[in-house]
């Protein structure tokens, strides 16, 4: 746990501003359809008040315990050098217990799938509950048919996805405020609502909860996985720690956002309480219906859904960034292959653009929405991603407290006992739902899983088939020193991942060019467990001898890649003759006595051909780069 200083009033203001815009985005937009889809569930559709505070008081406890104890009072201070997320958290975990705990790895890499499967629902379910909405608007339900809400939703979320290449950096000044403007809505509906009926204010009290479980059993159940939906877009309040820093985050929340979700939650529960009894009184049926947006006036409801509209555009937008940056702390701890990674603001380093990632997201996207085809159908899919994620999230935290800070085992358990509990209760409760669609988000994490596990086994294979094949770095050069080979000027780094084994375009350079640079470096790239690594500790130089040296590049998760950059610094690359930078290209091939499963070989075979290039991924010129082929067999 590190200690920062406390930002200016002036930094502090904007900074929770910001993460008002951004990490409370998903949270935000919950009201959109939680209440409505946890009402839903109730026993036999015959909704009473009691039903109505139960599932209320549910929601409000959620957001106590699971947002407020557990995430912003406790998870925002595991912070690993500022930065935060399941990878940060598994990175930390990896310090703590010395790398030698193959349960951490597991737990990161499955957080990291798990969140995949969040991505994809998140902006389909939130954008598709907001055009929903127009069918409120008095005149519109006969025109807001099934293929009007469909093609609304699907232009606006095309539109969305094909915007990420232009960065946000000129519009990311728009979502505090928007979203501010949201939640103050949000507070302002509710309480209207409240003055009207009171006696909603009985949810506060947790027994009406455990009353509401206790005489429900397993459609309570179903009801407690569809409170969960109160909560989804928790994660964020970690994973956005090196952006916004801890205190305006819990600024944020404690101050403005928990208080206008539970004050609009409430609100909705008197809404549909005034509902309950005037039925009663006419002698009609109560019947669920869209809480959120029948809250507003007739007249307000129109604007309503455009605010709505916004606020989940930008939910989704935080989702989409946050797989951007998910995925390149992947690809530097070497959990996936290497993807093109685009800058897309000058000013910002986060600011990123991954085309692979993008259009990867939105053929989910839209295969869900088309698949669901309503916000209804499709909540069903959304809590277990999400719940599997926190679970994951638990079990590596309480590792971090009980081996890296020294906790007493007994305290650690005793802490984090309760919230695995509940998490694991909100859990199977999801797990009721997979043939209902909760198999969705199972599908994607099944499959990111998988790429990972193969690029994992895969690389470990070729490295270990590399270094029995290879020839070790000191021969070759005591050979060299024996039979010196015809010189040429300049410089020559090698990039290879092990550095006592002489890199296979070296030896190809030496077998058919018949010549040694002047100077030549084994460079290898080593990601560190650290989210950034100061400028002059990155690099390190080990010589060999008079030709040869070897060179370690150290970088953080989050730092950007740029070898010449490094390599200049630390004045590597000056002297007659330039520097050319020689890249072996693998080709596999099939083993008479393999090393892995054949479809895994052939997986990760694939994956290894259609990795970026790597030279564009470390930020090497392509006029100043030199590729030479080699095969091995796996």
């Amino acid at each position: 746990m590190q200690a920062h200083k406390p930002p200016k009033v002036s930094t502090l203001s904007a900074l929770t501003l910001g993460a008002i815009g951004v990490v409370y985005g998903d949270i935000g937009t919950s009201p959109l359809y939680a209440f409505r889809e946890a009402l839903a569930h109730t026993a036999g559709g015959a909704i009473g008040r009691a039903d109505i505070i139960g599932v209320l008081s549910l929601m409000i406890w959620a957001l106590i315990v699971v947002v407020t104890l557990k995430y912003v009072l406790f998870l925002t201070r595991m912070d690993n050098n500022g930065e935060g997320g399941v990878l940060s958290l598994m990175a930390l975990a990896t310090k703590a217990t010395g790398g030698r705990w193959t349960i951490v790895l597991l737990l990161g890499a499955a957080g990291a799938a798990l969140f995949y499967g969040d991505a994809i629902i998140t902006p389909a379910l939130s954008v598709l509950a907001a055009v929903e909405g127009l069918k409120t608007v008095p005149g519109l339900d006969d025109v807001m048919q099934l293929p009007v809400i469909l093609g609304m939703t699907v232009a606006i979320l095309i539109a969305l996805f094909a915007l990420q290449s232009r960065g946000t950096a000129s519009v990311a000044g728009l979502f505090g405020p928007v979203c501010a403007f949201w939640f103050l809505t949000l507070a302002a509906l509710g309480l209207w609502h409240i003055a009207q009926a009171p006696a909603i204010l009985a949810a506060f009290n947790p027994i009406a909860a455990v009353r509401f479980l206790a005489t429900h059993g397993v459609p309570g159940l179903f009801v407690l996985g569809a409170v969960f939906l109160t909560v989804t877009g928790a994660e964020a309040l970690i994973a956005d720690l090196g952006h916004f820093g801890r205190q305006p985050i819990q600024l944020g929340w404690l101050g403005f956002v928990w208080p206008a979700l539970t004050i609009n939650y409430l609100g909705q529960g008197a809404l549909a309480l005034a509902t309950l009894e005037a039925a009663e009184a006419a002698g009609r049926p109560f019947a669920n219906a869209d809480w959120f947006f029948l809250m507003a006036p007739g007249a307000l409801r129109a604007p309503l859904v455009v605010l709505a509209t916004f606020a989940t555009i930008i939910a989704s937008q935080a989702v989409i960034t946050g797989a951007y940056s998910l995925t390149r702390q992947a690809i530097a701890l070497g959990l996936l292959p290497r993807m093109a990674v685009r800058q897309t603001s000058a000013q910002q380093a986060g600011q990123i653009y991954m085309p692979a990632v993008n259009w990867l997201l939105l053929a989910g996207v839209l295969a869900l929405v088309f698949s669901f085809r309503s916000s209804s159908a499709m909540a069903t899919a959304y809590g277990i991603a999400v719940t599997g994620t926190m679970v994951v999230t638990t079990c590596l935290a309480f590792i971090i407290v009980w081996r890296g800070w020294g906790w007493e085992p007994f305290w650690t358990a005793a802490l984090f006992l309760p919230f695995l509990a509940i998490d694991l209760v909100f859990f199977g409760a999801n797990a009721l739902r997979i043939a209902e669609g909760g198999w969705v988000p199972l599908l994607v994490a099944g499959v990111m899983g998988t790429v990972i596990a193969t690029w994992l086994r895969g690389r470990k294979a070729a490295q270990a088939r590399t270094a029995q094949q290879g020839m070790a770095i000191a021969e070759l050069a005591d050979a060299l020193v024996r039979r010196p080979p015809m010189r040429v000027e300049g410089q020559a780094v090698f990039l290879t991942q092990d550095l006592d084994v002489a890199p296979s375009a070296l030896l190809h350079n030496l077998k058919h060019n018949k010549a040694l640079h002047r100077a030549n470096i084994m460079l290898k790239v080593e990601p560190q467990q650290t989210p950034h690594v100061p400028a002059g500790e990155r690099l390190s130089l080990e010589r060999i001898d008079d030709n040869f040296a070897r060179a370690t590049l150290r970088t953080g998760y989050m730092d950007p890649v740029d070898v010449p950059s490094d390599l200049a610094r630390a004045g590597l690359l000056s002297g007659p003759g330039g520097t050319s930078f020689f890249v072996g290209r693998s080709a596999i091939r099939r083993a008479l006595k393999p090393t892995m499963p054949r479809w895994m070989a052939m997986f990760y075979g694939f994956l290894h051909r259609n990795a970026a290039d790597p030279t564009a991924y470390f930020a090497i010129p392509p006029n100043r780069v030199v590729e030479l082929g080699s095969q091995f067999e796996l």
